[in-house]
């Protein structure tokens, strides 16, 4: 082999080695973006689900202070009268409905005499949620301030 061809062989692959850049080919792209959005749609799906369960979490509060105010109406009164009373708040994107029901509180270990002036005040609330009707019950009792 002469130097001639010799300098232009090691020329050659110099050029090659020189001009030749590294960069991420054409399927390489494809398979990053493919991971990407399996990985976004996993993390969709994620928000969509806390949205849910906060939207949730709203209603149940919601219902939870109407039982209680509900409640604290009724206790506001004085020593409530046996009786129901019902309503729905029209305004509420909920429907949120309440049952109020005062009844004369017994418990099987106390005779009728022993547990006079003790009342119980129930307070149901139902709405919806979804394709689901939702439900909560709060209750309390409340003595006769004549019970020594």
């Amino acid at each position: 082999m002469k130097w001639g061809s010799i300098l232009a062989m090691t020329a050659e692959k110099q050029y090659k080695t020189i001009t030749r850049t590294r960069a991420f080919t054409f399927i390489e792209v494809l398979a990053a973006l493919a991971v990407t959005a399996i990985a976004l749609v996993g993390l969709l799906r994620l928000h969509l689900f806390s949205i849910r369960m906060a939207d949730a979490a709203d209603a149940d509060t919601r219902a939870v202070l109407l039982a209680q105010g509900k409640i604290s109406e009724t206790l506001a009164a004085g020593y409530p009268d046996v009786g129901v009373d019902t309503g729905q708040l029209h305004d509420d994107p909920l429907n949120l409905c309440w049952r109020t029901e005062v009844s004369e509180f017994r418990l099987p270990e106390f005779d009728a005499a022993e547990a006079a002036g003790l009342r119980q005040i129930a307070v149901d609330v139902t709405w919806n949620q979804g394709l689901r009707r939702k439900h909560l019950r709060m209750s309390t009792c409340v003595a006769d301030s004549k019970l020594q």
